[in-house]
């Protein structure tokens, strides 16, 4: 069975490298951020309807990493595992949308909050603003206070529902160890 942990939190928070941390950690895949790849194809003028294809583009993503994932568990006996379970992690999931959608057009597509509602997830690592803001071609937000803003809405997101959740903060090693302690409880 296939463990699914969520990394989420606002842009330059350290989401992916913690993924590909935890992923080398415990020898199993993780879940790219689809939105990394439309921009970088499309072009950074998006508009509310692209963040829909984008939604299910990160659906699709997942989809195919946690059937890879079930697979390997069933041909392999060499992954690592906790508590017999095959772990991976997600960098960016519905609620990412749902914010990314909200906050930028106020509103959000029926589609992603129905998928929100479907979806299960296993555990999710709330990447706090804690890390220096790093520019790359995609991100939008380098003022520390919209940064916050954002985490903020991540956290109410988190706090408001059933599935455990832990804050991640502190240098990258720090954030890892932190990670792998949340991971290894389930």
């Amino acid at each position: 069975m296939v463990k699914k942990i969520v990394i989420l939190g606002p842009e330059s928070t350290g989401k992916s490298t913690l993924c590909k941390q935890l992923a080398v950690h415990y020898n199993t895949i993780w879940v790219e951020e689809y939105a990394r790849e439309y921009l970088l194809k499309n072009g950074t003028n998006y508009s509310y309807d692209n963040l829909l294809d984008i939604a299910k583009g990160q659906i699709a993503f997942e989809e195919l990493a946690v059937e890879r994932s079930s697979l390997a568990v069933a041909d392999s006996s060499e992954q690592r595992t906790t508590n017999n379970e095959q772990l991976v992690f997600i960098d960016t999931d519905m609620y990412v949308m749902k914010v990314w959608c909200e906050f930028v057009f106020e509103k959000c597509h029926h589609w992603i909050l129905n998928r929100i509602a479907e979806r299960k997830y296993d555990l999710y690592l709330l990447c706090n603003t804690d890390l220096p803001w790093v520019k790359d071609e995609l991100r939008e937000y380098p003022d520390l206070a919209t940064r916050e803003k954002l985490y903020h809405h991540y956290k109410d997101i988190l706090i408001n529902q059933n599935v455990p959740w832990v804050d991640i903060s502190g240098g990258y090693e720090d954030r890892l160890q932190k990670a792998i302690a949340a991971a290894d409880k389930l």
